[in-house]
């Protein structure tokens, strides 16, 4: 039976390594009811400034945004990760997140990280590093099924857009007072929120002050 619940757990890596100088955006794409929307606005803006970020799809909105997948994906400013099959907290016991329900068994862990791997494998010619479980929720017996299947669970260590509520200056705030090492998450897949304008405004202070970008395979080897 698992023991805990919520964003840590074994293997969640959180903080890029200890003395990293660099800052790790993260952009989330839920899909489904989570939203298969494309924030075109800050993709643009990452793309014009070359600041590479890693995004964490969903296999639902891959199969509602096709050929913006492939155009990311043949991106190497971008690195692409697992943000699972159905979008669910990663549970062996059924816990839930935000009111989602999350896996209900062993089993169904399996299927949410495999699901969207062997998916993006066969788009991508090679298996994703990292995962995050939708919500980045997890109890400590599933984030062990993670590590077991090849994957890093990425968690984060600045919420940057509130799961896509915050106001384009919330966001500004808090992304643009990160500091060095951080794991930033905010969401790609909600174009009528404040993400794009806040990141816009949050990424040309943090390179004004001296801090850089990475994705997040090139600090976790």
């Amino acid at each position: 039976m698992p023991h805990t619940w919520g964003f840590d757990g074994p293997g969640v890596v959180h903080r890029l390594p200890s003395g990293h100088r660099g800052i790790a955006l993260t952009f989330d794409a839920c899909g489904g009811r989570g939203g298969s929307g494309y924030d075109r606005v800050l993709i643009d803006f990452l793309r014009r400034r070359e600041i590479p970020a890693t995004l964490f799809i969903n296999s639902r909105w891959i199969d509602a945004n096709p050929a913006v997948f492939r155009r990311l994906a043949a991106e190497p400013l971008f690195e692409i990760a697992n943000h699972g099959t159905r979008h669910l907290p990663l549970s062996v016991t059924g816990r839930s997140a935000y009111g989602i329900p999350g896996t209900r068994d062993a089993a169904e862990v399996y299927e949410e990280i495999a699901g969207n791997r062997a998916k993006l494998t066969r788009l991508l010619g090679s298996p994703p590093r990292f995962f995050r479980s939708g919500t980045a929720y997890c109890d400590d017996v599933a984030a062990r099924i993670v590590t077991a299947m090849g994957e890093r669970f990425a968690g984060f260590s600045v919420n940057g857009d509130g799961g896509a509520t915050f106001s384009p200056e919330q966001v500004r705030t808090t992304v643009g007072s990160a500091p060095a090492g951080s794991v930033v998450i905010c969401h790609m897949n909600h174009p009528e929120g404040g993400t794009a304008a806040g990141i816009t405004a949050a990424v040309p202070r943090l390179q004004a002050s001296g801090h850089t970008f990475v994705r997040l395979s090139d600090a976790l080897h």
